[in-house]
């Protein structure tokens, strides 16, 4: 008799079909004694549609365990098997199961969710062909390999540096924050670890937070090892790039992985170490779809797999912080925690980190007047600052977190101003090419030539953005080489390695840009470093914005004085209205520590994370009454469980309220947090709350979607 296979294929949790995997029956002319083995990619039936599919083993998630045959009247078979490809392995279908089950999502969606689209609509034949070219581009890259330098350049390692590496040579399979100060040589670490792994014939796989960050951190592998063992793997690749990088990551062909949050799914079969950069960074949550932490899987991965993980950042989450802190009493002389921490308080050479300095702008307008902060986007002494700078030949960053012209534009007469359409936003100036844009949801149209409600022609911008700041540095500093970063000028390919390198060559003067520019980059020659607007962050309703703030500034900050020779006299300079606020207290004495002991503080008391657990229930509809309908007809349905969390007081259901943007692209959104004392009491909740509602779904208002959102970073 044919054997029945269990198969994932991409449903969603609420799918009527089965959310797990479904029944199929072996491709025909199958050997009976040669079951298919779990992992295995295939093409099956769905509907009238012919679909990837993954091999998955029994009794996982709701599989049948009950030893029982399925029925198999009706089965459908096996299209065909990618053959051509080996099966994913048990670890790797268990980092799929887990994320799944915590992330509150079904199996079949999370799996198929992080194969490389290409390999999802490709059949057997395709794939060998596409297997034939890579194997000839390896062929091809082998004599390169092997006349490639196996002695590359290695810097001195300072002690502080080779404490740390003495710690990770000891090869306990940890998770460890690396916990270094902006320009303590970070990067050096992870290329003598890797280089240590590498050398056991085991794969490194390194995470970065965003793809701006990849070529820069590529390029300094790529020195070290060579083009030939590094694959990247993030969503700026073509689909074809991609497959092909998934491909020879996954046959072992790659012995170094660099990506953003995605390539926590690679393959890779010889795992041997896994590095997470600037941990503290949102950008390894993922904000649609499967919302997961690349940041946590690493952790679980490591576990998982038995290798090290290690954590770097200078402004550590406070997640991470807290779970680097010893935890009750030392045991036989060393106390315990769940992460070993590693430090590096000093920076390369000796050098000194930047002096941070405040320009309080009451003094400001006290001195000159307030016209002064709408007809100059800095300061008059801190534009004295930018001239002796240039004057010295030395370079200047300004940093202002928000991109294009203006803000808003508005009219002078009625007060009208450029609200989206669509949205409960703003839409933003571009000078560059005269267009309002939505950041929301992309809309783009034409500045109008006078005002819609008025007629009048006195339109004016609102507000400042990099595109603004630039033109008006321009007209102050008009001897200065001026270039902006930010994700308007970084679009096209190759344009940010190219404005990169006009930076590195000593070609600009004054660099301004967004939080692009705060991260990572080693620029050698700057010694000024000014942030605007910082204090928007300061009083927002968001828990986590001071953490981010300070983040930001340390990051921005490090920047500057990255030269030796140059580091003592290099400055930071914040504008602020409010310079004995705790958080710029902190950061003039780069004392995170401090800041971090002051937040944790803070939340205990008030109940957050990481004291807490949160989830947010979000919901998108076209009105904001069934939203809101849907959510209090949840909170009945949780409020009916038996036995819950709810019930026993262990777990709090706040009352649903709009999303910070209401509404996006004519879709309105409400969310509802939930809080809990643990994460096991959380997740317990959610799976038992999540099928009731799934059961009852017919009977619920109707929404356009709805999801939870474990962890979130964003509320």
């Amino acid at each position: 008799m044919p054997t029945v296979v269990r198969v994932l294929v991409d449903l969603p949790r609420h799918s009527r079909l089965a959310a797990g995997a479904l029944d199929y029956l072996e491709p025909p002319g199958a050997e009976p004694a040669v079951p298919l083995a779990p992992g295995t990619l295939v093409r099956v039936p769905l509907g009238r549609r012919q679909v990837c599919g993954l091999v998955w083993p029994h009794g996982e998630h709701g599989e049948r365990s009950d030893g029982e045959a399925p029925p198999m009247d009706g089965l459908k078979a096996i299209t065909e098997v990618l053959s051509a490809l080996p099966p994913l392995s048990t670890a790797w279908l268990r980092l799929v199961a887990f994320a799944a089950a915590y992330y509150q999502r079904s199996p079949g969606e999370m799996a198929l969710a992080v194969l490389p689209p290409e390999l999802k609509d490709i059949d057997a034949a395709q794939l060998e062909r596409r297997l034939r070219r890579l194997h000839k581009g390896l062929k091809a890259a082998a004599p390169e390999a092997a006349v490639a330098d196996a002695r590359p350049f290695r810097p001195d390692l300072s002690p502080e540096q080779a404490e740390v590496l003495r710690q990770l040579a000891l090869g306990e399979p940890v998770t460890s924050l690396l916990h270094g100060v902006t320009g303590s040589g970070k990067t050096e670490i992870y290329l003598r670890e890797a280089e240590r792994v590498l050398a056991q014939g085991r794969q490194v796989l390194v995470l970065v937070p965003e793809i701006n960050l990849t070529p820069q951190l590529e390029a300094r592998f790529a020195q070290r090892f060579g083009a030939s063992r590094l694959r990247a793997l993030h969503s700026g690749l073509t689909p074809a790039q991609r497959l092909q990088n998934w491909l020879a990551v996954h046959l072992g062909h790659a012995d170094l992985v660099l990506g953003t949050r995605l390539a926590i799914f690679a393959p890779l079969p010889r795992l041997g170490l896994i590095v997470v950069d600037e941990e503290h960074d949102p950008s390894y949550k993922q904000q649609e779809g499967a919302r997961y932490s690349a940041r946590d899987l690493a952790v679980y991965r490591g576990r998982l797999e038995g290798v090290p993980v290690l954590l770097g950042s200078a402004t550590p989450s406070l997640e991470t912080w807290l779970n680097a802190q010893p935890l009750g009493e030392a045991v036989q002389g060393r106390a315990q925690s769940r992460y070993r921490r590693l430090a590096m308080p000093s920076r390369i050479g000796a050098g000194a980190l930047p002096a941070v300095k405040l320009l309080n702008l009451a003094e400001v307008v006290a001195r000159h007047g307030r016209s002064v902060l709408y007809e100059m986007p800095i300061a008059p002494p801190l534009i004295e600052r930018m001239k002796q700078c240039l004057a010295r030949g030395e370079q200047s960053l300004v940093l202002l977190n928000r991109r294009g012209y203006a803000p808003v534009l508005h009219c002078t007469s009625c007060g009208w101003k450029s609200q989206c359409s669509q949205c409960s936003a703003w839409r933003v100036f571009h000078k560059i090419d005269r267009t309002l844009r939505c950041h929301h949801c992309g809309s783009v149209e034409p500045v109008m030539r006078s005002c819609p409600d008025c007629g009048d022609m006195d339109i004016q911008p609102l507000g400042r953005g990099t595109e603004r700041l630039e033109e008006q540095l321009g007209a102050l500093l008009p001897e200065a080489r001026m270039a902006r970063i930010d994700a308007d000028t970084t679009r096209t390919r190759g344009s940010l390695e190219e404005q990169l390198a006009q930076v590195h060559d000593g070609h600009v003067d004054v660099l301004v840009g967004t939080q692009m520019v705060a991260k990572g980059h080693d620029f050698r020659r700057i010694t000024l470093v000014i942030a605007l607007n910082a204090d928007a962050a300061l009083f927002s309703q968001d828990f986590r914005a001071p953490e981010r703030l300070f983040a930001l500034l340390m990051q921005a900050a490090g920047r500057a004085g990255r030269d030796a020779e140059q580091a003592a006299a290099s400055e930071m300079w914040v504008q602020t209205w409010h310079p004995s606020h705790p958080l710029y207290q902190a950061l003039q004495r780069h004392d995170y520590v401090a800041f971090a002991r002051s937040q944790l503080e803070e939340r205990q008391i008030a109940g957050l994370p990481p004291y807490t657990h949160l989830a947010l229930l979000r919901v998108e509809a076209r009105d904001q009454a069934s939203a809101q309908a849907f959510l209090q007809a949840a909170t009945e349905l949780a409020e009916g469980l038996d036995g819950t969390a709810l019930s026993a007081g262990e777990l709090l259901l706040y009352p649903p309220v709009p999303a910070q943007v209401q509404r996006v692209a004519n879709v309105e959104r409400v969310q509802m947090l939930l809080e809990a004392s643990s994460r096991a009491v959380l997740q317990r909740f959610l799976s038992a709350w999540l099928d009731v509602l799934q059961a009852q779904r017919a009977a619920l208002p109707k929404v356009l979607r709805w999801a939870v959102d474990v962890d979130p970073v964003s509320i």
